[in-house]
């Protein structure tokens, strides 16, 4: 069995791809760190993986608002492949300014939808960094979350990392994708006056996900927030690469055994 590649995005001001592409080889994928400007250059490229990561970091300096001139690059100059890419239910998942961006292209919370949601600041007016517990949904229908244990925790660190939705449709938005299993990940604290306390949000599919969260900042206990006896144990963020991964593993050993029997 061929292991599942993801496309790493890499750009001006995204500092987190070394450590996304570390997570993804970690959890059994294998990755290539492309830069926006090289996939432009050959954008039919992206089909070449099973997956594609944004990762965290301050694209283009956020010079318009947190993931905006990353996204409009993508909607302007990719948006036909992007869109085939979504459409053919291949795994994508933005971390922080990468969340930011799947926002802000509108692909979450509701791809086919006029935008209902976005990300801005803090509502203590300050970029946090800090360590969240998160609350996993068990009925969420992400890809990216499946058998994760009820409660991790993951560093956060961002300045725009706020969930709200269009003003006087709140409640009936939040309803629909608590229902619907679209918010694969909760604070349990309010950390930065996100509404109901969302730290991640997915797609109808559930294989395209978005959070604040930093997963790839703990893949091993090395980088806990304490001193562990064990630092090459696994950390809470593991879980996330595994899960996609072997969701992927799954489909094409279906696909093979239907193939096998003609």
């Amino acid at each position: 069995m061929m292991k599942p590649n993801f496309l790493i995005l890499a750009g001006d001001g995204i500092n987190c791809e070394h450590e996304t592409a570390k997570a993804f080889e970690l959890a059994g994928g294998t990755t290539s760190i492309v830069h926006i400007n090289d996939l432009l250059l050959n954008s039919k490229s992206i089909f070449d993986y099973q997956g594609i990561a944004i990762p965290g970091g301050f694209s283009f300096g956020d010079e318009l608002g947190s993931g905006q001139l990353l996204a409009l690059k993508i909607r302007h100059q990719l948006s036909d492949v992007f869109q085939e890419f979504v459409e053919q239910q291949n795994p994508i998942i933005g971390i922080c300014n990468g969340f930011q961006v799947l926002m802000k292209l509108g692909i979450l919370p509701f791809p086919d939808e006029e935008r209902t949601a976005t990300l801005t600041a803090n509502e203590s007016g300050h970029f946090i960094n800090k360590w969240a517990e998160l609350k996993a949904d068990e009925n969420s229908i992400c890809k990216w979350t499946i058998g994760m244990k009820s409660k991790i925790e993951l560093p956060v660190r961002h300045g725009e990392g706020r969930v709200i939705f269009k003003q006087g449709h709140e409640k009936e938005l939040y309803s629909r994708l608590k229902e619907n299993g679209q918010i694969p990940f909760t604070y349990t604290e309010d950390i930065n006056g996100s509404y109901e306390q969302i730290a991640a949000i997915c797609d109808p599919s559930g294989l395209v996900m978005g959070m604040m969260p930093h997963p790839e900042a703990f893949v091993s206990q090395a980088t806990y927030r304490t001193p562990q006896k064990d630092i090459f144990a696994k950390g809470d963020g593991t879980m996330i690469f595994e899960s996609i991964v072997n969701y992927l593993n799954d489909i094409e050993l279906t696909t093979s055994q239907k193939e096998a029997r003609g």
